[in-house]
């Protein structure tokens, strides 16, 4: 039996100083598969794709140690079967 090809999606919670927001929102733009959807003066919210959870998590923890970024929290996660999305 082959394992079906999944993706995860999720979204996550940035929260930075907001003198070094800018400079985040550059970082984060330059990484793979990463969009932001909202910003404001300390929060910026972000949706990140990855072939697994574990991917994810260590996106995360590299956002985390950026300067600036006070935490990175996961708020939500999705699994898609890429068979279902037409990939």
């Amino acid at each position: 039996m082959t394992e079906e090809a999944t993706i995860h999606i999720s979204s996550a919670v940035v929260s930075v100083l907001p003198d070094r927001r800018d400079e985040v929102l550059r970082m984060l733009a330059a990484l793979p598969d990463v969009e932001v959807h909202h910003a404001d003066a300390s929060k910026i919210v972000i949706v990140m794709e990855a072939a697994d959870s574990g991917i994810l998590g260590g996106r995360l923890a590299e956002i985390a140690c950026w300067q600036g970024v006070l935490s990175a929290n996961m708020v939500f996660e999705q699994v898609e079967r890429l068979a279902g999305t037409g990939g």
